[in-house]
């Protein structure tokens, strides 16, 4: 198998559109075209990754964060980021990110913590707009099923948890063919009408090519008459933060102690208790504070995230909990949801779970 089979895969889950602009995602080291041995995931890629994966005879790294963030101008190995980078190109090991745009997809980073934490009833807490295409296109009414189920093959038409959802409205259609055409219905040089339908569905931009071959190689006319439409609404799948409901209410502090356990943690940092039950709980991987706003807007009893600052504690206002555990901690099970996420396609694929902790943050107690 080779690296750009996987790549695809993962970036067919979470598109690398979907990254946000600051962010670095994809193959940052070495050749798609590359046959893989084996694949080591790990939450950071760091010397001592590149060494585990000599070690295990692995030739790609999949990691959440992205090793070259800010760009590389020399290769000189003065720290840990050349010294890294230099190492797997030394070493034939291929380094890919999938950071923020896991972050920002249904099922990916947060969605992970949700499912640590059992909430349901879950959904994105920030979504995303400018994302969705609307596809108009006219169709003779014999074809209609068939370039419409087409549509829906190439990934059209699904909107949140429905799919094969699509408008149709019938009219008659007109054109005149001009000489060296090769008209499927009418006459060269006559004015030929046709009973047709308005066929409409929805997509992400991310499949608009997908989309529009399926359209093409599936409808009859030569020249196909269809129209593309930007959407301002909010995609409901995509974007920051999932908020959801716990099995049933606790109190803060029980609360805290669920959450220590589910998460595996040694420490909590937390806001004053305001003696009130939690139980609609907002969870964001990473450096999440800048959710705050939208986790208090949606009735959020608690607020599940890391790298919050000494006063935006104080941005809570008494209206719910928020719950800081540490960004590794927040995301170490990241490692876990790529591994499924491969072997649920690739069942047989030879994959390892990193063993090394590269978390940078030390707790003395």
């Amino acid at each position: 198998m080779k690296i750009k089979e996987i790549t695809n895969y993962l970036e067919s889950l979470a598109p690398l559109a979907y990254q946000e602009s600051y962010d670095n995602c994809g193959l940052l080291v070495g050749s798609d075209q590359t046959e893989i041995t084996k694949a080591l995931v790990t939450l950071d890629c760091t010397e001592e990754i590149i060494e585990e994966a000599i070690a295990n005879g692995c030739n790609l790294i999949i990691a959440h964060h992205p090793i070259i963030f800010g760009g590389l101008k020399k290769l000189n190995g003065k720290n840990y980021v050349e010294r890294t980078v230099i190492k797997a190109i030394q070493n034939n090991i291929a380094i890919y990110a999938i950071h923020t745009n896991l972050d920002n997809v249904m099922g990916g980073v947060s969605s992970k913590i949700a499912e640590k934490l059992g909430l349901n009833q879950t959904q994105i807490l920030d979504t995303k707009s400018g994302l969705l295409l609307k596809l108009v296109v006219f169709v003779p009414n014999e074809h209609l099923e068939k370039v419409r189920n087409a549509l829906f093959a190439a990934g059209a038409g699904t909107i949140g948890a429905y799919d094969k959802c699509s408008f149709v409205a019938t009219g008659m259609g007109s054109f005149q063919a001009a000489k060296g055409t090769n008209p499927f219905v009418g006459e060269i040089d006559q004015l030929h009408f046709e009973p047709e339908s308005r066929l409409e569905v929805i997509f992400p931009r991310t499949i608009e090519t997908n989309v529009i071959t399926a359209l093409k190689e599936n409808h009859p006319y030569e020249e196909v008459a269809y129209d593309l439409f930007s959407l301002q609404n909010n995609f409901t799948q995509v974007g920051s933060g999932i908020i959801g409901f716990l099995p049933e209410p606790l109190n803060e502090a029980e609360f805290l102690g669920y959450l220590k356990e589910k998460m595996e943690l040694k420490a909590i940092r937390f806001t004053r208790f305001n003696a009130k039950k939690i139980s609609k709980v907002a969870v964001c991987g990473g450096a999440g504070s800048f959710l705050l706003k939208k986790a208090i807007a949606s009735g959020a009893d608690a607020f599940v995230t890391a790298d919050f600052k000494y006063h935006e504690f104080f941005d809570a206002e008494n209206r719910l909990l928020i719950a800081d555990i540490g960004h590794y901690e927040s995301e170490k099970f990241t490692k876990s949801l790529i591994c499924e996420l491969i072997l649920e396609k690739f069942p047989t694929f030879a994959i390892l779970l990193s063993k090394t902790d590269t978390n940078p943050i030390n707790y003395y107690s």
